[in-house]
């Protein structure tokens, strides 16, 4: 059998191209990857479990580190589970399928405890991570890809495969999707398949689950409840994806802003209002800030339809941002849930001369979460608590919410 045929950049050193190895994993990565060491060389293998002996394959060497493919698990975790999908290591969207759900939460309180220590240089403790009521089949969007039609058809409709930037998978069902969705995807597919001498290009598909049934066109307007209040949103835009947890995580937040005795809350990343409507019986006045000045139109638009009066949604430049705020920041509560890229440094400048009593910051990507939490801790600000929430089952995603002052 001939040799494989080595990628032109493949870096020779310590590992020659898909020689096989056999080790022993010490620990989880935060992005789900089991780790190993070779004479202390790192060599990350996915899909594998701390005490694990497996057999894996080199495929790229790094400056620190190399990267293998699992080819064999030797002598297994006690807590390896058979993922239920077909399709679990091949696709990019699960990494934890194999790992029984009790330890995932285990594994992401680690991962974030492990960031606290080594980002922000902060020994705090952090809580058990709340999880999911439901496991599997509580994502409400999904988005799956195909690429433009060869020899007239569309073939795969599906996400990327792992490890790759360009290759789809074809997923005709998705297990963490929600009932609804799954029972949605056929006849789409079916539909796009059938019109594929339409397409020049590629595309994104859309299927979300709301209140309203299942929708596919991203202007179409998706209705959602939250402990009573009512959201209207574009089906295309963000909102949280895991509507059975979403009550809790949302009351924890208000309820740690609510703890500071601030008089008032400023919602600094408002969308379409979901923490500032939530919040707005505990404080005399909400204020929700946003840059879209549509975001700012529908979450006055579901401030209106709740009946809720003692809320307003501002648009600000992003430069001044808390220039549009009336009221003093040591009457304030600043609640931020920002993008997975964390906090602008402009932004921050701008939060750390307002001066609120508190700022309550929820994230979806922990490690932007502590960089930001050094530029808190040099203003001035004290980490109270850390909670993690499970949004997302079986894959390496969490939200993360600190609570500081002052």
């Amino acid at each position: 059998m001939d040799a494989p045929q080595r990628p032109k950049k493949f870096l020779p050193h310590p590992f020659q191209y898909h020689q096989e190895l056999e080790v022993i994993i010490d620990n989880l990565t935060n992005l789900g990857t089991g780790v190993a060491r070779v004479d202390g060389w790192v060599v990350f293998v996915p899909f594998t479990l701390p005490g694990e002996r497996v057999r894996c394959r080199i495929f790229r060497n790094h400056k620190n580190y190399s990267e293998a493919d699992l080819m064999e698990v030797l002598e297994a975790s006690p807590k390896r589970l058979q993922p239920p999908c077909a399709l679990f290591g091949q696709c990019g969207g699960c990494q934890y399928q194999h790992l029984a759900y009790e330890e995932q939460l285990i594994w992401k309180r680690n991962q974030v405890t492990e960031l606290l220590r080594h980002m922000a240089k902060i020994e705090h403790e952090v809580l058990p991570v709340i999880p999911s009521p439901v496991e599997y089949g509580y994502r409400s969007k999904i988005t799956p890809h195909f690429q433009k039609p060869r020899e007239g058809q569309i073939q795969d409709i599906g996400f990327l495969r792992i490890g790759t930037r360009m290759s789809i998978l074809d997923v005709p069902q998705c297990l963490i999707a929600m009932s609804a969705i799954n029972e949605a995807l056929p006849a789409l597919r079916e539909g796009i398949q059938a019109r594929s001498d339409q397409f020049k290009r590629g595309a994104t598909l859309l299927l979300r689950a709301a209140k309203n049934g299942v929708l596919t066109q991203s202007d179409q307007i998706a209705i959602e409840e939250v402990d009573g209040i009512k959201f209207e949103f574009q089906a295309g835009d963000f909102f949280q994806n895991n509507p059975f947890i979403l009550p809790a995580f949302v009351q924890h937040a208000v309820d740690e802003a609510k703890a500071c005795g601030a008089r008032f809350l400023v919602d600094a990343y408002c969308g379409s209002g979901l923490f500032a409507l939530s919040a707005a019986k505990a404080f005399e006045e909400v204020i929700g800030v946003e840059i879209s000045e549509t975001a700012v139109a529908k979450a006055a638009h579901n401030a209106q339809i709740n009946e809720i009066t003692n809320c307003r949604f501002l648009a600000a430049d992003a430069q001044k941002v808390f220039e549009v705020v009336p009221h003093a920041g040591a009457q304030t509560v600043v609640l931020i849930d920002p993008p997975r890229a964390g906090c602008s440094r402009e932004f921050l400048d701008q939060l750390f001369a307002f001066g609120p009593k508190a700022v309550v910051y929820v994230s979806c990507n922990p490690a932007t979460q502590m960089r930001d939490l050094v530029l808190f801790h040099e203003a001035g600000f004290k980490l109270h608590k850390v909670q993690p929430f499970d949004l997302f089952p079986q894959t390496k995603h969490l939200e993360c919410v600190m609570t500081l002052s002052k």
